[in-house]
C-alpha cells in the first residue's frame, strides 16, 4: 500500500526526543492561518480531531491527521514530514527545541495514484 505520509530520519530523531518528554504523540497539518502551513505536533489526545479530519496515516508511530479541506489540495502528493533548524509556530512541540517540522511533498505516481483511488477514501475523525 502507498504510504500517504513519511518521515525523514530527521524527523524521526525530533518525535522520539520528544516523545522522551511528552509520551505519546500526533500530527495534524495545518492549513495556514496563524500556524502557516505546517505539521503540528501534539501531545496524543491534546488536539481535538473532529469528524472532518482525515487520517493520512503514521510516522514514528504517531497518527497524522489533515482537514479534509486541506485534503483536498495535497491529496495528489504523499507528504514527507521533515524536521529542520529553525524557530516554527508556537503551538507544536518542537518550537523550544530549536528545530521545526516542516512539510515536503512529492506528487503520487500514476500508479500511485490508482492504488490509492481503488483502495477508497482515507478514514476520517479519531476512529483510528
Amino acid at each position: 500500500m502507498v504510504d500517504r505520509v513519511l518521515a525523514t530520519p530527521a524527523a524521526e530523531a525530533l518525535i522520539g526526543k520528544l516523545r522522551a518528554v511528552h509520551g505519546d504523540l500526533m500530527f495534524h497539518q495545518s492549513g495556514g492561518c496563524c500556524d502557516g502551513s505546517a505539521p503540528m505536533c501534539y501531545p496524543l489526545g491534546e488536539f481535538k480531531v473532529g469528524q472532518q479530519d482525515v487520517f493520512l496515516g503514521r510516522i514514528a508511530g504517531c497518527p497524522v491527521f489533515i482537514g479534509a479541506a486541506q485534503f483536498e489540495y495535497w491529496s495528489h502528493t504523499q507528504l514527507i514530514i521533515d524536521a529542520v533548524p529553525g524557530r516554527g509556530a508556537g503551538f507544536s512541540l518542537e518550537a523550544p527545541e530549536g528545530m521545526r517540522f516542516l512539510t515536503r511533498s512529492r506528487v503520487f505516481t500514476d500508479d500511485e495514484a490508482e492504488e490509492l483511488s481503488a483502495a477508497g477514501p482515507p478514514p476520517r475523525g479519531d476512529a483510528v
